[in-house]
């Protein structure tokens, strides 16, 4: 049975290491007969969340600007990945954002079950996803019907295409294409 996936790209980099990654992730869906789109948030407009909690009320964030509709389409997708360069060691502020707006998804109707994360950094160690996928695991579990259900991270890279060959876009590919 084929699946709707929605891939996130949280970086606001022209061709960064983990667009590729996103990229690569989302081509793999695709090759085993599912539904992917691609989303990045490079030249969105997402302001902080206000915590005003309306958006529960309203089953919609009250905030006008492009988090709404990425929101709208994280409700729909059966799979949702997102892929965030690490930043001193978290997610980028960008992913958080969107995490944080995306509340009226708390309590609902929501479809995902399974949630994948892609992250590229400098650092190369085995440490350094760790608080990254900590972060993302915290907001997964705020969702019963659903689960982290794999991590790929690509170390050792900085400049733009720099990933070009690294082991982890194969990953990626492969995780996606592994989707059930």
């Amino acid at each position: 049975m084929s699946k709707k996936i929605l891939v996130i790209s949280t970086s606001l980099r022209k061709d960064s290491n983990s667009q590729a990654l996103a990229e690569a992730f989302a081509k793999g869906p695709e090759s085993a007969g599912h539904e992917a789109e691609l989303i990045s948030l490079r030249g969105k407009q997402i302001s902080f969340c206000r915590g005003c909690f309306a958006c529960l009320k309203r089953g919609r964030c009250v905030i006008e600007d492009d988090a709404p509709a990425i929101v709208e389409k994280m409700h729909g997708a059966q799979v949702l990945a997102f892929a965030t360069p690490i930043y001193y060691y978290e997610m980028s502020g960008q992913m958080k954002t969107l995490l944080d707006r995306a509340n009226s998804l708390f309590d609902g109707d929501y479809a995902f079950t399974q949630v994948y994360l892609l992250a590229a950094a400098a650092e190369d160690e085995e440490q350094t996803p760790r608080r990254t996928i900590s972060g993302l695991q915290g907001w997964v579990e705020c969702f019963p019907r659903a689960a982290l259900a794999g991590t790929v991270f690509a170390g050792g890279i900085t400049d733009q295409g720099e990933i070009e060959g690294h082991p982890a876009l194969k990953q990626a590919y492969d995780m996606g294409a592994g989707i059930k």
